[in-house]
């Protein structure tokens, strides 16, 4: 298990990127690091893995005490992998001995045999012979998740993993190493912007906003009730939609338009989003966004409700 208990961090003691964070990751589970951009996802993972000095808290894996530079001649814990955003490969070898220069050389036909399986899981089979210099960034960050598996560790940390890779790859490439990772038992923390990393694949989340960490808890249940509007708008526009004095977060999918309500409203833009739309409306001189099964003209007068589901 990993325990991660009232961390701070801050770069030569200045303003802190980290603030008291506490959290704990049993083994083989996966975890999802919200936020927006600078809040400190990036810096948590360094963090976890041993790059960095934390200013106050313990963390531990199992009865290892995680810790950094100061007492470790090469930084990173060995039974966690990291994989950055800047995957630092061997350019001018193959994508097969970028992988396999991480397995035993006593044993080939299992260093071989491993190779296949994580080129299969990264959908890079057929890249196998291609020097690394000559793939695209999506191919490259690819690659550097199936190195970081070599070894096959207790954590694996990766920073925005599907970042450049293309809409199309994205949702076989998730299901292959999500599963791969379950199947193994490995415990997975995944920083990204991304929330179907979030709701499809996550058994925890935590969300982080002005470095410090405000939930902590079930994706499905973070979604269903966010504390703030920040929290909502992680996961998709967000409605503050005033019920009397109450306002009420409310997503687009929410708002549903009939044929008839007491809600009475223009339609001002309408956007397609391939199997649906979002109408933006004016509701007594406020805009909300609404999904809906086909296309309103701009203009037009549309009834709403709201179905919190």
């Amino acid at each position: 298990m990993l325990k991660v208990n009232n961390i701070s961090f801050s770069y030569r003691r200045e303003k802190p990127i980290l603030k008291n964070i506490s959290f704990t990751l049993e083994k083989g589970a996966h975890l999802c690091v919200m936020g927006e951009s600078g809040c400190g996802k990036s810096t948590l993972l360094k963090v976890i893995y041993g790059l960095m000095d934390i200013d106050k808290g313990v963390m531990s894996w199992n009865e290892n005490q995680i810790q950094g530079p100061a007492y470790h001649l090469v930084p990173g814990m060995d039974f966690f992998k990291y994989v950055a955003q800047d995957f630092d490969l061997m350019p001018f070898t193959s994508v097969a001995d970028n992988i396999s220069k991480y397995l035993s050389r006593f044993y080939p036909e299992e260093s071989k045999r491993r190779t296949r399986e994580l080129l299969h899981v990264m959908e890079m089979t057929e890249f196998a012979n291609e020097k690394v210099k000559n793939l695209s960034g999506g191919q490259k960050q690819r690659v550097a998740i199936a190195r970081a598996l070599a070894k096959e560790p207790e954590l694996l940390l990766l920073d925005e993993p599907f970042g450049q890779i293309d809409n199309f790859k994205k949702n076989s490439l998730r299901r292959m190493l999500f599963s791969y990772l379950k199947e193994n038992n490995i415990a997975c923390i995944v920083a990204t912007h991304d929330t179907e990393d979030a709701l499809a694949f996550a058994d925890k989340m935590i969300v982080i906003q002005n470095n410090k960490l405000i939930a902590n808890g079930h994706p499905q249940d973070l979604f269903r009730n966010p504390k703030s509007r920040y929290m909502a708008s992680l996961f998709d526009d967000v409605n503050e939609f005033l019920i009397g004095d109450k306002k009420e977060l409310l997503y687009p999918h929410q708002i549903r338009i009939v044929e008839h309500s007491d809600l009475v409203a223009s339609v001002k833009n309408v956007y397609f989003k391939g199997y649906y739309w979002v109408i933006e409306v004016l509701l007594n001189d406020q805009v909300l966004f609404v999904h809906h099964n086909r296309s309103v003209d701009a203009g037009k007068t549309v009834h709403l409700i709201i179905q919190k589901i």
